[in-house]
């Protein structure tokens, strides 16, 4: 299955990655981000793209996901110290998401959201339906997520389930990981040596591990009721309770202060989550809040490092100016300019060959050049200030104002520097959206390019798999494929064989089903293979093993219960009724995955064929080539038989001991086999040879057989093993 993972790095979605990779899926990853240096787990693909580009719905089709999962409240790309910010780029990325997701309209969507959705004291467990009451910028919207989630599911009729996880908490690494309450508690013991508790808090704690599990459960399950579930454990803590976890390990002037602060209590309801998907926890909270809490003690230094330095003066006076300082240098720059021109302006106004030269006129144009419109206006009053300056000294300030002339310079130098500032704007305005919408260009080039590249890079590994994988289909084909060329009596001797090799086990057995409730051992690889007997009543002693096989799944020993294999599954004939058992009793825990089971199911539909009619043919020679009126088959079918099971014990794969019976003069075959009859086992078998009537003890020992042989001995028959082609009994002594 492939799968999408949607959110920053952080301890939660590694170990999601973790958990998927082990259960043998193909785990995608989208950072969120352009920067590629965050600390992942390793994965199939890794696509360093923001929630917001463009290129989103590219990136989808190139997966083709069966299941995406977005962390959402745990996606430690938001920071939410400044809330305002976060919460625009929170919600259009989410939109961005959906819409891509819902266009392809392929897979589940699963939305993680949080018990802060909550903030009021609630005496009972609050449930999905409980209404929610978001506090704050944060719970306003996660809240509007998981409604704009629901929405999307009805109106577009997607399959979209939101599990809100009820205080999840986790082993830090770095000061910016701690979100959670026992992080936080154990933060202000470092900071100020007191741990502040409020009494009448009461919550419960989901570790991360456990969340991990639960909402893999969740996400790979074939079907849910509803779209929403509440994750906790319910189990109740107070503040101070877990504070007196965590004291002891700062030291004993770390205090713990207990405040009678306002009553809340919020705990999350299960009961919906578990009566679907079942309850299993893996972890203790005591020990593990103890185990953070020493943790972080241990390393002070990876959590006092990421504390913010105080600025210094200087430092937040440039944060806080720095725009208007900016913005000024233009103004200071043009009063500065204007002095030199001011001085040239007055010493060549006498000047009988600069005269008519206009410095002010220059001024004006040079600035609106340079910086447009803005600066020339400001230029053109710094010139205008100037002319007056100048006309003064001739002209007193009411002529000034009287004189045509005035007027007109003013006018012709505001013309000139408003037309070409406007200009300057106009070019520099096209010049920044030819250049913006080439920067935009550039990087969807860039984004196809490196989604191409993804493509490739993912071809490539699929071509590499399918090619040399051991466990590739084409190599598994090629090798069941082989048991079409080996006689029926031989197939169940050599599947086994085969599967040891395909599923890397040295212990693996096959039981043929013998009635409803009997299965008999037909082939094994190794003394272990046999633990369970000769013959198991498997609906009975292995049935928490047969009621998943009879529902056609895979049973995985996950929990190492005594007596089972490790794994096992049911092929079945074309009637749907059960044919043969594959036991496999020993597999490394990695390999105990959803892979592993799909590829067994795989070997086992490949293998089928061959083994149905192997079984078909075994049970028409016993019923159609006997000597007539006995149990005896005829030398042609008895030999071959005999032949596949004396091979298959040379190569370990079974046990068998061939005795010959010894006849008196006036016996007969129908005497013989009307003697013998009652004392053989259901798969021990009875044939005719050239050497006389012969039994073939299946599945026994040397010792065991001297058990058949002392039975046999009591009845007066006289019986001797036949070893390495031994003649014990001559055609002529039987009729």
């Amino acid at each position: 299955m492939n799968v999408l993972l949607i959110g920053g790095s952080g301890s939660l979605i590694n170990s999601l990655i973790i958990k998927f990779k082990k259960e043998g899926h193909r785990v995608y990853l989208l950072t969120g981000t352009r920067q590629d240096k965050a600390p992942y787990q390793k994965v199939f693909e890794r696509y360093n793209f923001p929630y917001d580009c463009a290129c989103l719905n590219e990136i989808f089709e190139s997966i083709n996901m069966d299941l995406t999962i977005f962390l959402g409240a745990y996606d430690t790309n938001f920071k939410w110290t400044n809330e305002e910010a976060d919460a625009v780029q929170y919600s259009s990325g989410l939109m961005n998401i959906l819409m891509s997701y819902a266009m392809k309209n392929k897979g589940r969507f699963v939305y993680l959201s949080s018990d802060e959705v909550y903030s009021i004291n609630s005496e009972s467990d609050i449930t999905e339906n409980d209404p929610l009451t978001p506090m704050g910028v944060k719970s306003m919207l996660l809240a509007q997520a998981e409604e704009m989630c629901e929405s999307y599911r009805v109106s577009r009729e997607r399959d979209i389930m939101t599990l809100r996880l009820d205080h999840v908490y986790g082993v830090p690494k770095k000061r910016s990981e701690c979100r959670d309450k026992c992080t936080r508690m154990c933060l202000e013991a470092f900071d100020e040596k007191k741990i502040t508790a409020n009494e009448n808090s009461k919550f419960a704690l989901l570790y991360e591990t456990d969340a991990v599990e639960f909402i893999y459960r969740a996400s790979v399950a074939d079907s849910h009721e509803y779209s929403l579930y509440n994750i906790s454990s319910c189990r109740e803590k107070t503040e101070p309770e877990v504070a007196e976890m965590i004291r002891p390990h700062f030291g004993d002037e770390t205090k713990v202060m207990s405040l009678p602060g306002e009553k809340k209590r919020i705990v999350l309801s299960n009961e919906r989550f578990v009566s679907e998907f079942g309850k299993q926890y893996y972890c203790n909270d005591e020990g593990i809040i103890k185990n953070i809490a020493r943790t972080m003690n241990l390393n002070k230094n990876a959590f006092w490092n990421d504390e913010e330095k105080k600025k210094s003066l200087a430092e937040r006076v440039v944060d806080k100016g720095g725009w208007l300082i900016k913005a000024l240098i233009p103004f200071i720059e043009n009063l500065i300019v204007f002095i030199p021109f001011f001085l040239l302006n007055n010493k060549t106004a006498d000047s009988k060959y600069f005269a008519n030269l206009d410095f002010y006129l220059l001024y004006v144009l040079l600035f609106a050049i340079v910086y447009g419109q803005q600066q020339a206006v400001f230029s053109a009053v710094l010139a205008t200030v100037g002319y007056c300056f100048r006309q003064m000294y001739t002209q007193t300030g009411f002529e000034i104002l009287l004189d045509t002339n005035t007027y007109v310079w003013i006018a012709q130098i505001f013309i000139l520097g408003l037309v070409v500032g406007y200009m300057r704007d106009q070019i520099t305005k096209l010049k920044r959206e030819s250049l913006e919408e080439k920067e935009f260009l550039s990087g969807q080039l860039g984004d196809m390019r490196d989604i191409n590249s993804s493509n490739v890079r993912v071809k490539d590994a699929l071509e590499t798999q399918l090619v040399n994988q051991n466990d590739s289909i084409g190599k598994i084909y090629s090798i069941t494929s082989a048991l079409d060329q080996r006689s029926p009596e031989e197939v169940l001797f050599y599947a086994a064989d085969m599967l040891s090799t395909l599923v890397k086990s040295k212990d693996v057995a096959i039981y043929n089903v013998v009635n409803d409730d009997y299965a008999r051992l037909f082939s094994a690889t190794s003394k272990k293979a046999r633990v369970l007997g000769n013959s198991v009543k498997y609906r009975v002693q292995l049935s928490s093993m047969y009621e998943v096989l009879e529902d056609h799944k895979v049973f995985i020993n996950r929990k190492m219960e005594d007596g089972l294999p490790m794994m096992a599954n049911m092929i079945f004939d074309d009637d749907n009724r059960p044919q043969t058992i594959l036991m496999i009793w020993t597999l490394p825990w990695e390999n105990m995955t959803l892979g592993q089971a799909n590829i067994l199911v795989v070997i086992s539909a490949l293998i089928k064929g061959a083994v149905v009619r192997s079984t078909r043919y075994l049970q028409a020679l016993q019923e159609k080539r006997y000597i007539e009126g006995t149990k005896v088959l005829e030398a042609d079918a008895f030999v071959p038989l005999r032949t596949a099971f004396q091979n298959a014990e040379r190569e370990g794969l079974a046990e068998c001991v061939l005795l010959s019976v010894k006849a008196q003069k006036d016996d007969t075959v129908y005497t013989l086999s009307n003697k013998v009859a009652h004392l053989l086992r259901q798969t021990d078998i009875m044939g005719m040879t050239e050497d006389g009537l012969q039994i073939l003890l299946a599945n026994t020992t040397r010792a065991d057989s001297a058990f058949v042989e002392k039975r046999f001995k009591n009845q007066g028959i006289d019986t001797e093993i036949v070893e390495d082609g031994v003649v014990c009994l001559r055609p002529d002594r039987v009729s």
